[in-house]
């Protein structure tokens, strides 16, 4: 770990109110060297300078702990959907290591990365698996079955939430990060919660440590049980938004 490293991931770190160890920070650190060696044959991500990887990814990925506070002393099952490179599942699974994290995603290559870097930082209680959000949805396996659901993938919010609706348990949370301005976005979604079994809370907004770009998260709460018929199959929910 770089003296650079350090210095950039302390900074961030306190401007979310958090502590790691030195093991977690060699983590972040590993990870970071994974993902711009793989990132060299394959596309995870456009982002590779060392400063804007541990503000835009790695710090971005614990502003959750800005909207659900407990996160170090839960032990909440959570699922990331579309979860690319990893973000926001790794970094949540090395910060707050009680969590039993699944991070899914539709790209078998992205996967295989995914496992490389489950192995090489020897975490435990996470998986990765390859499929579509629309199938796995469906599957008793994960349906309804965790308190958390967050995702970073770019889909609008009407699309995302018949993505990741469906595999929270009631009573558990849906909590999406967005970026830019989301009020139409949030209102033309609002119909698509209901029908799905959530209800929308307050958008948050935060502004990333040492930077000027904000983070905005809808957290929407599972207060029924999702109708069988959703998510409908695989293309749908992108192509025909629920209204």
């Amino acid at each position: 770990m770089t003296e650079m490293f350090e210095k950039l991931m302390n900074e961030g770190l306190d401007g979310l109110g958090l502590t790691l160890s030195n093991r977690q920070k060699e983590q972040f650190y590993q990870y970071y060297e994974l993902l711009i060696e793989w990132n060299k044959v394959m596309n995870l991500t456009a982002i590779t300078e060392l400063d804007e990887v541990v503000t835009k990814h790695f710090v971005d990925s614990l502003l959750l702990v800005k909207v659900i506070p407990n996160l170090d002393s839960a032990s909440y099952k959570c699922i990331d959907v579309g979860t690319g490179a990893g973000f926001p599942g790794i970094p949540l699974k090395i910060a707050f290591p009680n969590l039993e994290i699944t991070l899914l995603d539709s790209l078998n290559k992205r996967v295989g990365f995914l496992n490389e870097v489950i192995g090489t930082l020897g975490l435990e209680k996470i998986q990765a698996v390859h499929g579509r959000a629309e199938d796995y949805g469906r599957d008793g396996k994960y349906r309804e079955q965790y308190d958390l659901c967050v995702s970073r993938a770019v889909a609008n919010m009407s699309t995302l939430s018949e993505y990741c609706i469906p595999f929270v348990a009631k009573g558990g949370h849906f909590i999406p990060y967005k970026s830019g301005k989301v009020e139409e976005e949030v209102k033309q979604a609002e119909s698509a919660v209901k029908k799905l079994g959530g209800e929308m809370g307050e958008v948050i907004t935060h502004i990333l440590p040492g930077t000027d770009v904000e983070r905005t998260f809808i957290p929407v709460k599972k207060v029924g049980i999702t109708a069988k018929k959703f998510p409908r199959k695989a293309g749908l929910p992108s192509k025909e938004p629920l209204k």
